[in-house]
């Protein structure tokens, strides 16, 4: 008996050290949150295994276990229909909300899920819970694309998906099908869902053959750059839930199929040193001395190597294409993007690369909403219900929808 006790007080003792890590007090219920993290650790190092064994890639083996757990069929209640289809070629979970009497046509949010081009799904409980409550909330048409990813697919063909998934939707035919106004149409994402709709948004904004222009851009904690793995946030949460930088480094090599052997360099800026010719038209534009307000940049310092590797950017060019990293955009694409909803977490590597576009952004004329949460992490958004339901999820969700009821 007293072994047992001594076992399970170890086996107790070990599962606190593997789920406890220091947190800073402001950020939402940090113990559920450290749990939540560990469970997603825990689920990357089973994948891990798998890929050692040779079994399966690591992220492919990663979705499995996440849709796994989380799928949800097209489930239609009272007052929103939910169908699956398909748009072009790509798939498209669309949720119909309740029609208003008084307007026989709606409006409609394209939306892009996260997770780091490699994860997740429009078809996971998150989003269709988030794609449910837009659609009531709302009384729109919200277009979930479920395009593919990483290692199926690397940069750019989930650009192409979710451009020609659009494309489609914005036909008048399509809009007709669905009673969608042509006049108030947005796109959206969070994460790397972010980084498509800022990519598709800046796309767009440059084809001349487009007749129906997006009314608004809303972008949850995007990812926008992959030049400064050193900005204030990279520095200040590097080891913060549910994104370090390691990890945000390496969904960036992912997508580009990169090689590993880049990661250590590329966090410490050794691919954008002095001596890379290449990125030093770039720079600029993500200067974030001058793009930053100094209760951002606190006492950091850039991290500006003189010497580095040249050959990752040789081999890996698409890290300094606009079209994977639409903060470097120049600013002429900038000027005529609509009016923008930025919303960004204290606790988030990418808190940063949300701040500086929007700094670019009103630069360049346009209207920005920028929307800080001091206790959100990165993720927080889509974390509403019940076991991983945080305060600030809810938060964030209530105030990103009511600010696209106010302005869509």
């Amino acid at each position: 008996m007293r072994s047992s006790c001594v076992l399970l007080t170890a086996l107790v003792a070990l599962a606190a050290y593997y789920i406890y890590i220091p947190l800073p007090s402001s950020v939402s219920d940090p113990w559920k949150l450290m749990l939540l993290d560990a469970t997603f650790r825990s689920a990357q190092q089973v994948s891990n295994l798998i890929h050692y064994l040779g079994l399966s890639h690591h992220l492919l083996a990663l979705n499995f276990i996440i849709v796994s757990f989380g799928k949800k069929s097209a489930w239609s209640s009272a007052q929103v229909k939910v169908t699956d289809t398909d748009f072009d070629g790509v798939e498209v979970r669309v949720f119909e909300g309740p029609p208003k009497p008084e307007e026989p046509l709606k409006r409609s949010v394209v939306y892009i899920h996260g997770g780091g081009w490699a994860l997740a799904s429009a078809k996971i409980r998150y989003y269709d819970e988030l794609c449910t409550a837009m659609a009531e909330e709302l009384n729109a048409v919200i277009v979930s694309i479920e395009y593919r990813l990483v290692p199926t697919v690397y940069f750019p063909a989930q650009i192409h998906d979710v451009v020609r998934a659009t494309k489609y939707f914005l036909q008048p035919e399509v809009l007709h099908k669905y009673s969608v106004d042509p006049g108030r149409i947005g796109i959206s994402g969070d994460s790397a869902g972010g980084n498509l709709a800022a990519a598709l948004g800046q796309q767009f904004n440059q084809d001349d053959n487009l007749k129906n222009k997006l009314r608004v851009q809303a972008l949850i904690y995007p990812v926008l750059q992959a030049l400064d793995f050193n900005t204030p946030s990279y520095q200040q949460n590097m080891n913060t839930p549910i994104l370090p930088r390691y990890v945000m480094v390496k969904y960036w090599v992912d997508y580009f199929k990169g090689n590993y052997d880049f990661v250590q360099a590329m966090i410490v800026n050794n691919h954008t040193s002095l001596d890379v010719e290449e990125a030093a038209a770039l720079r600029a534009r993500l200067n974030w001395t001058s793009l930053l307000p100094a209760s951002i940049t606190k006492n950091y310092k850039p991290v500006v190597q003189t010497t580095g590797n040249a050959r990752i950017v040789q081999e890996i060019p698409q890290l300094l294409d606009a079209r994977s990293a639409p903060l470097i955009a120049e600013q002429e694409v900038l000027r005529h993007l609509p009016k923008t909803y930025i919303l960004t977490c204290e606790h988030d590597v990418l808190r940063d690369d949300g701040i500086m576009y929007a700094k670019r952004l009103e630069s360049a004329g346009v209207e920005v909403t920028l929307d800080h949460f001091e206790d959100g992490f990165h993720g927080c958004m889509i974390f509403t219900s019940w076991p991983t339901n945080f305060s600030v999820g809810i938060r964030t969700r209530n105030s990103y929808i009511k600010w696209l009821d106010q302005n869509l």
